[in-house]
């Protein structure tokens, strides 16, 4: 969830091209960009690119293949249509579209302007295998809302990245834009016109800017002005119905961090999805450097909008720390279309993980029993992966399998590597060091503008601290050796219990042992990374099985939620047969209803705790 950029190719000037060319960085003219709101044709949105005068014969043009913090190659070409390059005279010249997200103009001098149609996202959702993360994606609905993830509809010329952008957006009067993007008066502009100045290519797609009606309300976090906005189709969600739980967590957020700081301005887009077909299905957040974009469901109530809120937003928040100051060459000087991983991503998105939990349980936000349960969720969780692959080797191959379907286990193990590396510099320094102190030196040194050398941070870091975190690093971060959850949190006096609990057969609690794939909803299968019940367990099935029959009924989503509501009055004696699709072989499951159980572990206190082990927990949880 972050984004970079290259360097200035000296091979290609890029000069002003007459009256288009309002303002110039640095002497160097901006990219002038277009994007019409107002004449949305078959759901497309025009844009339009003047670049300048090329001075050579050839040019390449990029739409990004891939966006930084997704960790997936979403190829936002393919919502490209019609691209067309236009000479002096109004005249079509020859374009070569060589794949899905590049194209080669041949006549490059003669070229005035190039345009193409967007195509959004999500209305694409529901239809393919891979949908675009819905926070990372684009929405297209004419007079009503506009989500502009740039990088959806701007692309970038060859060599050129680091050539300031200038951005004319033409949108019904009725619509306000919502963005850290810098907006600058220049020249006459028409009624509904805005233009946004970008100093280089990312700065582009690292603002991504809401349009909708006005629902937005802006407060002040010390010396952070945060301005959230809402789009709430049926006008359920008032954003200033929720600053208040906002305001508070980002204060407590801020009053955790302490010295270490990231910007003087944040915003907040909030897009609620009415989970229609041509809606987003895609729930969670992106973020960027001073945004963050938001996606959740209207029909949450709001106590359920709040907390998740909470939990997304804090998260996000917590990017500023990094990557987004800290963080690699690969990330600084990141390649939009041929992306080189960082191995560092049990920092990027582990240690954001665990700050996103222990600030609230430091600040007071929760007590310790929720936090405990927290940390035992990504415990539990963390067993559904291979819990024997170096997180090193994973996140620099994070694009590809077997490594890419273990890409989720950054939230749970990577928390949970950060949590006991965390406790084990409280121990070491008897309470005074600790992860947050580690980020707090590593963002001295390192900044936005200074990345470190991706091979050589572990040294440093082993370094700055101790021995012992040498060996913790070769086990468990560069290594296979899975950690002992136990040991670490005995540090703190506190243990592991188990217990076989009463359960519902398709349900933990809230959380569903199944579900339905975005692409196709009637294919229902059992989750993986989660621990079965009793009743999953002893008819055999197996995470990743797709459920094809229960009883003889053929599973859709509207059949499984009648079954659903069936299975409350089942006996326990009741025979259950279910056919699953498993390795491209259908297999028979059959066996009793039962009575459900799961397995319930908590972290207790041991019964004698020591008070060292006490010591440190106040260090851990407290200071």
């Amino acid at each position: 969830m972050i984004r970079k950029f290259l360097i200035l190719s000296s091979l290609v000037l890029l000069l002003s091209c007459g009256a288009t060319k309002t303002l110039t960085t640095a002497d160097k003219a901006a990219v002038a960009v277009s994007i019409d709101l107002v004449n949305v044709r078959d759901d497309r949105v025009l844009v339009t690119i003047d670049p300048g005068q090329f001075t050579q014969e050839e040019i390449y043009f990029y739409i990004p293949k891939m966006v930084p913090g997704t960790y997936s190659e979403d190829n936002y070409g393919k919502y490209i249509d019609e691209l067309t390059a236009i000479d002096y005279e109004g005249r079509n010249l020859p374009v070569n579209k060589i794949d899905t997200n590049s194209w080669l103009l041949t006549t490059a001098q003669k070229i005035d302007k190039i345009t193409y149609f967007v195509n959004d996202t999500f209305d694409t959702e529901t239809e393919i295998e891979e949908p675009v993360f819905s926070p990372s994606g684009t929405n297209i609905l004419k007079n009503e809302n506009f989500l502009l993830n740039l990088h959806g509809f701007v692309g970038y010329f060859k060599g050129l990245k680091e050539i300031p952008y200038e951005i004319t957006i033409t949108a019904p009067t009725s619509l306000q834009p919502s963005t850290s993007l810098n907006e600058v008066t220049i020249g006459d502009l028409k009624q509904g016109q805005r233009t946004f100045l970008a100093n280089r290519y990312f700065e582009v797609i690292d603002n991504p800017i809401l349009y909708s009606k006005p629902n937005s309300v802006t407060f002040q976090i010390m010396d952070i002005s945060v301005t959230l906005s809402v789009y709430s189709p049926n006008g359920t969600i008032k954003a200033k119905d929720l600053q208040p739980k906002m305001e508070a967590m980002m204060q407590a957020q801020k009053k955790f961090l302490g010295e270490i700081d990231g910007t003087k301005q944040y915003t907040i887009l909030l897009y609620l999805s009415q989970l229609s077909n041509t809606d987003a299905t895609g729930f969670g957040a992106l973020e960027h450097h001073t945004s963050t974009v938001v996606v959740l469901p209207e029909q949450l109530p709001k106590e359920s909008l709040e907390e998740s809120m909470v939990d997304v937003v804090s998260h996000e928040f917590f990017h500023i720390v990094t990557p987004l100051s800290v963080h690699s060459r690969e990330i600084q000087y990141f390649d939009f279309n041929e992306p080189e991983m960082s191995m560092h991503l049990w920092m990027y998105e582990g240690t954001t993980e665990y700050f996103a939990n222990l600030f609230q349980i430091q600040q007071g936000l929760i007590d310790e029993t929720a936090f405990y349960a927290r940390i035992m969720d990504k415990i539990s969780n963390a067993m559904g992966y291979d819990d024997t692959m170096s997180f090193t080797t994973m996140s620099k191959n994070i694009l590809v399998e077997p490594y890419k379907e273990n890409y989720t286990n950054v939230y749970e193990k990577g928390a949970l590597i950060n949590m006991s590396l965390d406790i084990l510099l409280r121990e070491l320094s008897g309470g005074e060091k600790s992860v947050r102190w580690l980020m707090k030196e590593l963002s001295n040194k390192y900044d936005v503008n200074t990345p470190f050398n991706d091979p050589d941070l572990i040294d440093e870091i082993i370094a700055m601290t101790y021995p012992e975190v040498s060996v913790f690093f070769d086990k468990h971060l560069l290594g296979n050796e899975p950690i002992p959850y136990d040991q670490y949190l005995e540090k703190v006096g506190l243990e592991i219990t188990s217990s076989e609990q009463p359960g519902t057969y398709f349900f933990l609690g809230q959380m569903p042992y199944i579900d339905a794939k975005p692409a196709n909803l009637d294919t229902i299968f059992i989750r993986k990374g989660v621990e079965l019940n009793s009743f999953f367990r002893d008819l055999g099935a197996k995470g990743g099985d797709v459920i094809t029959k229960i009883n003889g009924t053929d599973i859709t989503l509207e059949s499984m939620r009648g079954i659903i509501g069936q299975s409350f009055g089942w006996d326990a004696e009741k025979d259950v047969t279910m056919s699953v699709a498993r390795d491209g072989e259908t297999i028979e499951l059959s066996g009793k209803a039962g009575t459900p159980t799961y397995n319930e572990k908590k972290i207790v206190d041991v019964s004698t705790p020591s008070e060292a082990a006490l010591a440190l927990r106040e260090a851990w949880l407290k200071n």
